[in-house]
């Protein structure tokens, strides 16, 4: 199914204006009428509250209603079209995966085939860990379709931020940040809509956040089942920004292991033992599985990639690298111009706290877009809260480790999402509560602002049809425009046609490099189409040969409507 458009021509008005102007109507309106609806939105909170109460059944219907909802909107909001770098390294480890195999025997060919994100040598692979792909592998398993697995990890984002949240809110808070996790991150985000990820981490952060204090309360193995379950799914997603988290987590637990805990230390050895050996287990087949892929248990993913063709470091207080030999122009320009720039104007004065301050800006647009930031002007309260002390120092030891990144993205920040909604739940208690000249504008607050996210909802569902225009930036909470259409249209032509096709791409010298073509499935001989790249210098006779029995094509994805020919042979290859 290939993606519809759901933005309107780039005159429409935009969602984001509207959602700015709808925050501020909600703020007029508590300030001048707050009995504004006061005696059904009270009937509304008592029936929330009485679901509220069965825990369980909270965590399967905010879980539940993320699924639905999403799988309802398909007809409006399409299963969407792979676009960046980071969806098609996922997708080769899912098609890995799918197939039986941890990784892939390097191709003969493999010089043209070198793509941003993959490892060619010793094995071609997806350079990232292995928690995305295994997730799109179940979607591709189960349904056919590798976006499958994406919605229910996401589904199970919003089941474990709930679950998480009755750990440390009242139940009936607990319900309601379940509930805007969904209308903010489980159905427009780029958490659903394309294959980056995020919604795993989400998932690995919420159980080791949501473990925390129910071990601390009553040391049940379950518990620390789960946080381990956590760590395993954080060190196989985001494992750097896993560690940030893991570590205050880490030096709570310990200390009220050996001050406050009120069981005997034989006990807690006893209950600890399971998650012990489940994390032992977990590092075992981490290590296999880096053997298997980079030839080395203790090479871990990124590092092969990395070494062969960045020469910009990830974290700003390391030297780069010499830049390696690029055989095409298009991986030079991404590497040695777009990263390299990112890193060196990041390691100035001026670049540094342009970046760090961006870096907030990034995280609070994206987990509240506008409508959520008023309850924010309770932050002084809620920074001296005991309640939430632990999670703010934590979201602190975070953000110092993610400021010496060179780069930002939400996705990073996926560990801590349930932390922000804590934060902002509090918030919001404290908001409820006040009281300005005797008037209930708190209270009117509170209760107007879930409606005002129902009609952002409502309105996104059917931006398109109303010609809306969906900005991708500041708040990314919109989702994505619907990119990656064009190669998807390509990609249905050639296997329209009859017989295995191979389709060599060509760019323009101005290309924009994240915008690549050349992406194939784990097992490319035996793929209905091979793409490949064409040389910069020197001819494909090889290529050509290997793959004779083959139609060639020509790809050019930089003309005004990107356009497929039969290739032909240019004997001295051709200079971008």
């Amino acid at each position: 199914m290939i993606a519809a458009s759901g933005s309107a021509a780039p005159g429409g008005p935009s969602l984001l204006i509207i959602e700015t102007g709808a925050t501020l109507i909600a703020v007029a309106v508590a300030a001048c009428w707050p009995e504004f609806g006061a005696a059904w939105l009270s009937k509304a909170e008592r029936v929330f509250g009485h679901l509220a109460r069965r825990r369980r059944l909270s965590v399967l219907a905010v879980g539940g209603a993320a699924l639905l909802i999403r799988l309802a909107m398909l007809p409006l909001l399409p299963v969407p079209q792979p676009f960046i770098h980071d969806e098609f390294a996922n997708l080769l480890a899912a098609d890995t995966f799918a197939s039986g195999r941890l990784t892939n025997p390097t191709h003969p060919m493999w010089k043209y085939f070198e793509s941003f994100h993959i490892t060619q040598q010793p094995t071609y692979m997806s350079m990232y860990p292995p928690a995305q792909g295994m997730v799109l592998a179940a979607g591709k398993v189960i349904t056919g379709n590798a976006w499958f697995g994406v919605w229910l990890s996401a589904g199970l984002m919003c089941s474990a931020i709930c679950w998480m949240l009755q750990a440390w809110m009242p139940p009936g808070w607990a319900l309601l940040g379940g509930m805007l996790v969904v209308m903010r991150l489980a159905l427009f985000s780029y958490w659903v809509n394309d294959y980056h990820g995020g919604a795993p981490a989400a998932v690995g952060g919420a159980l080791v956040l949501g473990g925390l204090p129910r071990v601390m309360r009553s040391a049940r193995i379950r518990d620390g089942l789960w946080m381990a379950l956590g760590v395993a799914i954080l060190a196989n997603s985001r494992p750097y920004e896993g560690m940030l988290l893991c570590i205050p987590v880490a030096v709570v637990l310990l200390h009220w292991a050996f001050t406050k805990a009120q069981l005997a230390p034989a006990v807690l050895l006893r209950r600890a033992a399971a998650p012990a050996t489940l994390l032992i287990v977990v590092g075992a087949m981490m290590g296999y599985y880096n053997f298997r892929v980079f030839g080395d248990p203790f090479t871990l993913p990124y590092q092969v990639n990395r070494a062969t063709y960045a020469s910009a470091p990830v974290f700003l207080w390391q030297q780069p690298r010499p830049e390696p030999v690029y055989r095409f122009k298009a991986m030079r320009d991404f590497y040695s111009k777009g990263e390299m720039g990112d890193f060196l104007y990041a390691r100035t004065l001026t670049g540094f706290l342009h970046v760090t301050a961006q870096k907030p800006g990034i995280v609070l647009f994206f987990i509240f877009g506008i409508a959520l930031l008023p309850p924010l002007i309770m932050l002084p309260r809620v920074l001296r809260d005991r309640r939430v002390r632990f999670l703010v120092a934590a979201s602190v030891v975070f953000g110092i480790g993610l400021s010496l990144n060179a780069w930002l993205f939400p996705h990073y920040i996926a560990p801590l999402t349930c932390a922000f909604y804590v934060v902002l739940l509090q918030a919001m208690r404290h908001l409820r509560l006040w009281r300005p000249a005797r008037r209930h504008f708190g209270l009117a607050m509170v209760r107007i602002i879930p409606l005002v996210c129902l009609l952002l909802a409502g309105l996104r569902v059917y931006a398109g049809p109303l010609g809306l225009s969906i900005p991708r930036w500041p708040t990314m909470w919109y989702g994505t425009e619907p990119l990656g259409i064009a190669r998807a249209d390509v990609v249905a032509e050639l296997e329209s046609y009859p017989g295995p096709q191979l389709a060599i791409v060509r760019y323009t010298p101005d290309h924009a490099p994240f915008d690549d073509w050349v992406y194939n499935a784990a097992d490319i001989d035996k793929s209905k189409v091979v793409w490949a790249r064409e040389p910069d210098a020197g001819d494909s006779s090889d290529l050509l040969r290997y793959f004779h029995g083959r139609t060639v094509w020509l790809v050019e994805p930089d003309a005004n409507v990107s356009r497929i020919s039969l290739y032909t042979r240019q004997p001295q290859g051709r200079k971008q």
